[in-house]
């Protein structure tokens, strides 16, 4: 039997919508304390005050730009004044620019690799010491199937997700021997509004949801400890068959 999630507390960046607030969404249902982020204030707020219908005041967050180290820092610093400590962590955010290389600006390439790399970095450099002093912890690391499969139009955001899985299994084997556990989960398709306005395009019901990626964090957080699944390719079953 796995370890239950009542009374952990978790971290979820990008956690206002799309696939971070299902997977926040989930871990209230499993009894975690859940602190989220977004960088858009606004929404923080409406998505707090959706969450918490379900979670009470085991949910709360701030806005933080990931781009920045000192946002992170106090990012996880506030999560862990709210609620007493770490034991998640769900790097979630990301973004994409899906152009040509001549035709992505350096400003789109550097917000890309701060915000999906760099944010990544900075929230597990702050996690990862207070996971050690509870014993343990969890990161999850949301990549992508473009982490392994390269599309044209997409270096910018491949660069990232590839560097993203290297960065990941790399850190699991820093950590391993302080009982701290690290997957990273690449979904492919997702019927998310993610690179796409909200409600500008009609749902797929092909595509994988949040639910299911959401499904994936739980279950793997509940494996026995002794087995680590540290990568899960997650794919839709049956995708539009090709013509």
């Amino acid at each position: 039997m796995g370890e239950e999630l009542k009374g952990k507390v978790a971290v979820v960046t990008g956690g206002t919508r799309g696939i971070g607030f299902r997977i926040a969404t989930a871990l209230l249902g499993e009894g975690a304390d859940v602190f989220i982020c977004g960088r858009d204030e606004a929404r923080l707020k409406a998505a707090l005050a959706e969450l918490s219908v379900k979670g009470g005041k085991q949910i709360d967050g701030i806005a933080v730009d990931l781009r920045s180290y000192e946002s992170c820092r106090r990012f996880i610093s506030s999560a862990v004044k709210r609620f007493g400590g770490l034991d998640i962590l769900v790097n979630n955010a990301a973004l994409g620019v899906f152009k040509p290389v001549d035709q992505i600006t350096p400003e789109e390439w550097d917000e890309m690799i701060e915000t999906n790399l760099s944010g990544v970095f900075y929230c597990c450099r702050e996690a990862i010491p207070l996971m050690r002093q509870r014993g343990g912890g969890y990161i999850f690391n949301i990549s992508s199937l473009a982490g392994v499969n390269p599309f044209a139009g997409g270096s910018g955001y491949n660069a990232t997700k590839f560097g993203l899985n290297g960065f990941t299994e790399a850190m699991m084997q820093d950590v391993r021997y302080d009982g701290i556990r690290v997957s990273y989960i690449m979904p492919g398709s997702v019927d998310t509004d993610f690179a796409a306005a909200p409600g500008s395009k009609p749902r797929e019901t092909w595509k994988l949801t949040g639910d299911d990626v959401a499904k994936a964090v739980i279950d793997l957080y509940k494996y026995p400890g002794r087995a680590l699944a540290s990568r899960i390719e997650l794919r839709p079953s049956q995708p539009p068959k090709k013509k």
